[in-house]
């Protein structure tokens, strides 16, 4: 079992050793945003499919040679807008289809821009508790319906945040695959 551990890492050293320690720079630094980006994608604070994005970009620059097409970058370029489009819309279409009435989605929204600085908490927070204030307080509703919409809030950050996951997976997809075999 030793000996196939050895010279299966020789192998690999001796692989290592023939790539120019540029090429091994550029492909540390694009896996290291790559990761960072995949994390970021369900941590608030780290704007996870934007990080993706700049890891296909600045992998392209260093490495023209080995770097992403255009028809790479315009995927890629897709596939952020459509992250950060479904992350803003997904709290406000969940309360929607709950029942919030325009005053509980433009307190998520509100909600959501004062819990930014209350981080981390105040990111689910935030939306949270201004849908509910909007709905008790200018919608004029009664507590049942104003929390029921708050729920539909929360559910549809939720599957926001799956379905971010999914963008971010195909970002990073979509980065290997134009970068190593297209």
């Amino acid at each position: 079992m030793f000996d196939a551990f050895t010279s299966g890492w020789e192998s690999f050293s001796q692989m290592i050793q023939g790539i120019p320690y540029e090429v091994l720079g550029v492909w540390l630094l694009t896996s290291c945003l790559l990761l960072v980006g995949m994390i970021g994608s369900v941590v608030p604070l780290l704007p996870g499919p934007f990080l993706i994005f700049i890891a296909g970009i600045l992998h392209t620059l260093l490495l023209p040679q080995n770097g992403m097409s255009w028809q790479g970058i315009v995927l890629l370029s897709f596939w952020l807008v459509l992250a950060y489009v479904v992350d803003m819309a997904a709290g406000a279409l969940g309360a929607r289809w709950f029942g919030a009435s325009r005053w509980g989605i433009a307190g998520v929204f509100v909600g959501g821009i004062v819990g930014l600085f209350f981080a981390p908490l105040g990111f689910i927070l935030g939306p949270l508790l201004g849908g509910l204030a909007f709905e008790l307080t200018f919608a004029k509703k009664e507590m049942a319906p104003a929390v029921k919409s708050t729920w539909g809030t929360l559910l549809g950050t939720g599957v926001g945040l799956v379905l971010r996951l999914g963008i971010s997976l195909a970002m990073v997809a979509t980065v290997l695959l134009d970068a190593l075999w297209f």
